[in-house]
């Protein structure tokens, strides 16, 4: 919603209201008491409701511009390598 307020502003396209609706489907499989637990997402749905006065076809370009600048769902579509590190008392966690 950020990202369709921002092209919005940016090409001049009034946007009155904005509601988002998203829904994920996601899945564990595994046991912590084995130490198996493991999450995978199995998609996500969302429903953007707008109220404007402008051109639908104004409004549309806004909407692309934000999906294709939203880093979200970006790295849903296109997903990005995930690094972590875990600090224990400043140090490493090690395990």
């Amino acid at each position: 919603m950020t990202q369709v307020s921002r092209y919005g502003h940016m090409l001049k396209v009034t946007v009155n209201k904005m509601r988002m609706r998203v829904t994920a489907r996601y899945r564990v499989d595994g046991s912590m008491l084995n130490d198996t637990v493991e999450a995978t997402m199995q998609g996500a749905e969302t429903t953007l409701e707008l109220e404007s006065p402008d051109a639908p076809a104004r409004v549309a370009k806004v909407v692309r511009n934000a999906e294709r600048g939203c880093f979200v769902m970006q790295a849903l579509l296109k997903p990005v390598t995930v690094t972590g590190q875990t600090l224990l008392n400043g140090a490493p966690l090690q395990g």
